[in-house]
């Protein structure tokens, strides 16, 4: 993919920002819990989602399609599949599935494509094992392909030392299905889970950091919801236009949780100006967000990191257009998405002359004028995106670009339709 840099400024908005990829996941999955069929509008149809909604099928969910209609149907019981569960790239799909299928009885086999199947389980599977599940895989059962022989779990009681909303959603799955539990993080994780089971009618009881989960006594309620947009994919238009002198874009029925609009904040305190409206809320807030241009001040950024995870890569852009030096701390959890995010955004940002260090738990950037450069994402669509921004100020080529399929089909199309010339 190859980006020729954008000389002009704009101002328009944008409604076609993709259906919340956390909660598309999470309707698929736990609609196998529910009693009745789940009506999703809007469900994404990007690669990683889709993995979750053909898992499901796989594991006896009747699906229907119609225009943007999802119906999903639970099976009476989960069934056993004669197949491997094929997650693609999707992290959140292994994960969440290893935590509900270690609660249920049958055998599973889960695997993913060559970046998924080099990130970390035992974050997963380790503390499940001590309350009875049973999982093999490679190193000791730290990489897929990785099985599952499931049971119902014991109550357990897990005081995780990462903030990571996929192992919380893990442990409550799989406590939901069994004899429940006690779960705590560091901070807060995206809430997406909780909120949404809660709206099923689970019996969660939710204080701070802290989630006591009960048994399911009968199945939950199925979901009936449209899915708002994306924040962290509508964050990169954010930083577009936070770095394009004289642009402004609206962006439109996004998702509004607090765990997910933290690196929106991060851009309106380097000075660009961030409005935004709430225009409704359900399951969850949702509303509207307008960025303009405005030069940007250097920030370090040290708190809060579990809610912009998804969003360091395009921030590290705005940290590259910023009058000094900026710092993410804290983000270690970065060396384990779908490819080592520190490392290879640094990398990035040096081929394009831009001053960047790397730190154990996250980066130093320094602002200055980028200049043309040939990337590898190595099969991350959110650093591939990110370049992508980046190349608008100064031209790139991006190798495998079109990975950013995975979480944004029309991502490019958007770019277009905002003046920006892209060759695939």
């Amino acid at each position: 993919m190859r980006i020729h840099p954008f000389l002009g400024a704009f101002k328009g908005e944008i409604s076609q920002i993709p259906a919340d990829k956390s909660i598309s996941h999470r309707c698929a999955i736990f609609s196998l819990l529910s009693d009745g069929t789940s009506e999703i509008l809007g469900f994404l149809r990007a690669e990683d989602t889709m993995h979750s909604l053909q898992i499901a099928q796989k594991l006896g969910a009747k699906v229907q399609i119609d225009g943007d209609l999802i119906k999903i149907t639970p099976p009476k019981k989960i069934a056993e599949p004669n197949e491997i569960l094929e997650c693609g790239n999707s992290g959140t799909s292994i994960r969440l599935f290893l935590g509900l299928l270690a609660s249920c009885e049958g055998f599973y086999v889960l695997s993913g494509d060559k970046y998924l199947n080099s990130r970390p389980m035992k974050r997963v599977c380790e503390p499940l094992s001590k309350v009875g599940a049973k999982f093999d895989g490679r190193m000791d059962g730290d990489f897929a392909p990785i099985s599952v022989r499931g049971r119902k779990l014991d109550y357990f009681e897990y005081e995780s030392p990462i903030s990571s909303a996929q192992v919380k959603t893990a442990m409550i799955l799989a406590a939901l299905n069994s004899n429940g539990c006690k779960f705590s993080e560091p901070e807060l994780s995206r809430d997406h889970s909780e909120r949404l089971l809660l709206g099923m009618g689970a019996d969660l009881e939710i204080c701070g950091f802290e989630t006591k989960v009960k048994p399911l006594k009968k199945p939950l309620e199925p979901i009936i919801m449209e899915v708002p947009g994306d924040p962290s994919s509508a964050f990169f238009y954010a930083v577009l236009a936070a770095i394009t002198p004289n642009s402004k874009i609206l962006l439109k029925n996004i998702l509004l949780n607090k765990t997910r609009i933290e690196a929106f904040k991060i851009l309106a305190q380097m000075g660009a100006k961030v409005q935004i409206t709430e225009t409704s809320s359900k399951y969850e807030t949702i509303g509207d967000i307008l960025v303009e241009y405005a030069p940007l001040s250097p920030v370090n950024v040290e708190t809060n990191i579990s809610w912009m995870i998804d969003e360091a890569p395009a921030l590290a852009i705005a940290f590259a257009f910023a009058n000094g030096k900026s710092q993410l701390k804290n983000a270690k959890e970065l060396h384990v998405k779908e490819c080592d995010r520190i490392s290879v955004m640094v990398s990035g940002l040096k081929a394009a002359g831009i001053e960047a260090q790397e730190l154990e738990d996250g980066f130093i950037i320094t602002g200055g004028k980028p200049k043309f450069a040939k990337i590898e994402p190595h099969g991350d669509h959110r650093i591939a995106m990110s370049f992508a921004i980046l190349g608008t100020a100064c031209g790139m080529e991006i190798e495998n670009g079109e990975c950013y399929k995975t979480s944004f089909p029309n991502f490019a199309e958007i770019l277009r339709n905002l003046g920006v010339e892209i060759e695939d």
